[in-house]
């Protein structure tokens, strides 16, 4: 889950990328990157860290030109090495640069037939710099010494026979201009926009509406799932279905947690759908306990406050703030290693104990996916004097690893994996739990009246149903070993050795 965007202007889009890249720092706060074409050449900044730490005024003037890409990335396999920073760049053919956000899940394959066969070096783990090096290869095997859009748009349409997973691209080709492009299944999201001006038209596309809206451009429509579009530096626009048997698919978790709520996402409002979340939850616990003896609902900041407060009010009972939250620590599931995540929940949170001092207290959160972070705040809010905790999730548990790019843990790290209910309130304190089933939270994103063409969402973390089909038993253990706090621990190890051999030497 990465932030990505691309724009072709008519002046300098250093600072347009940058405030965009601002509004998407919610989809991951370790490194930033933007680079930028001017005329033949690149230039390029990225490093770990915010975007507001990576890049300074000196950074910025150096980015020069009308064109340009930026990534905003969290750690898909925990790894945090300023090497694995995006865009990526390859010299051959033309200079491409290119800023994924999802993961491949043949990217092993690809790798072996990217050295084997496409005599082509992979330099990090990224999943991202295979992706690159299979759309030069493909864009390089036609042996132009010229193209157009009609030659991207066949190099992406062999990228999609290639590549399994999920990807939203912007890629940047010297001297051509723009291609932005999704997976066949549309599994992570990507929005054009557009803007007119005397000195002519500008474009970009970017994860979500919202970096859109504040660059003051308007939103065209979304980037269909299999298709790429190519912004010439002229400005021109052009674009093709370049998939077969193309299905819209999107990652439901996008809706649940992810997204801004302000965004809007393949046609669906995500504040809409969280409203219409709470509504659901809140009638599934009435018909469960009609009696209940609940005096307050208080939601854990910041995603669950839409649904909370919907929640409420169909409840009956009043919502309260009750944990202010400081805004300099990065969200704690996204953190590699358990010991760092265990340490920031109260570094994050910090009670308002009247709201809590005998009462009978609703805590709601958007989804439980570990459990470390829900046990901690059900302990705070005990210790602020309340009388009951009960919990509710606005989204069903979460059983089964993502492989979409989302860093959820190994399945035996997620609180929800062979555990009922009832096990799962036992294991983080609540005196009685609630989650939303399945079918009412894809009723709540897929409302009758919203103008989509969504024929079905990717809801594999909640019923291990994996759409791409080729997800086996075999990968999942793969992934497992990569992914486990063991696992990112000795890699943290190893990054810091090597940062301290450095400093050293």
């Amino acid at each position: 889950m990465c932030g990505i965007i691309g724009i072709v202007g008519t002046a300098p889009v250093n600072q347009m990328i940058y405030d965009g890249l601002t509004v998407l720092q919610h989809r991951g706060q370790d490194a930033a990157g933007i680079m930028t074409c001017d005329d033949q050449r690149l230039f390029l900044r990225k490093d770990n860290g915010l975007v507001r730490d990576v890049f300074q005024a000196r950074h910025m003037l150096r980015l020069q030109g009308n064109m340009g890409i930026g990534h905003v990335r969290y750690p898909t396999a925990g790894c945090s090495s300023s090497a694995e920073a995006q865009p990526f760049y390859v010299n051959s053919p033309y200079g491409i640069a290119l800023a994924h956000n999802g993961n491949l899940t043949n990217a092993d394959t690809l790798m072996e037939d990217l050295f084997r066969e496409d005599l082509r070096h992979i330099n990090t783990s990224s999943d991202s710099e295979i992706l690159l090096n299979v759309f030069a290869h493909e864009l390089q095997r036609q042996g132009k010494y010229r193209i157009d859009e009609n030659d991207v748009f066949d190099a992406i349409a062999r990228v999609h026979q290639r590549v399994k997973g999920a990807y939203g691209v912007v890629s940047l080709i010297i001297g051509y201009g723009i291609v932005a492009f999704r997976d066949p299944n549309g599994i992570r999201p990507l929005m054009i926009g557009k803007r007119s001006s005397e000195q002519g038209d500008e474009y970009m596309v970017a994860s979500e509406s919202v970096a859109i809206d504040a660059l003051g451009f308007e939103r065209i429509r979304d980037v269909e799932p299999g298709e790429a579009v190519f912004i010439d530096m002229a400005g021109n626009f052009h674009s093709r279905q370049c998939a077969e048997n193309a299905e819209h698919s999107p990652c439901i978790f996008e809706y649940v947690y992810f997204a801004r709520p302000d965004s809007i996402i393949d046609g669906i409002s995500v504040y809409k759908a969280r409203l219409r979340m709470g509504e659901k939850l809140a009638k599934r616990m009435l018909e469960q306990w009609p009696d209940h003896d609940i005096d307050v609902v208080i939601p854990i900041p910041d995603t669950s406050r839409t649904s909370a407060l919907q929640l409420a009010n169909h409840l009956g009972v009043n919502y309260r703030e009750g944990f202010i939250k400081n805004r300099y620590i990065g969200r704690t599931f996204i953190m590699p290693g358990q010991q760092q995540r265990k340490k920031s929940v109260r570094q994050k949170l910090n009670p308002i104990e009247l709201e809590f001092q005998g009462k009978n207290v609703l805590l709601v959160d958007d989804s439980i996916v570990r459990g470390t972070t829900s046990q901690q705040i059900i302990q705070m809010a005990r210790d602020a004097g309340a009388n009951k905790v009960y919990f509710a999730s606005a989204a069903p548990p979460v059983r089964f690893p993502n492989v979409y790019g989302i860093d959820m843990p190994t399945s035996a790290e997620l609180i929800g994996h062979n555990r009922d209910v009832k096990e799962i309130a036992a294991a983080i304190g609540a005196d009685r739990l609630f989650y939303q089933d399945l079918d009412d939270l894809i009723s709540a994103v897929l409302y009758k009246k919203n103008k989509t063409r969504i024929t079905r969402f990717d809801t594999s973390v909640f019923n291990g149903e994996y759409i791409t089909g080729d997800v086996t038993a075999e990968y999942l253990q793969h992934l497992e070993a990569r992914r486990n706090d063991g696992a990112k621990g000795e890699r943290e190890q190893r990054e810091n050795a090597v940062i301290e051999l450095h400093n050293n030497s």
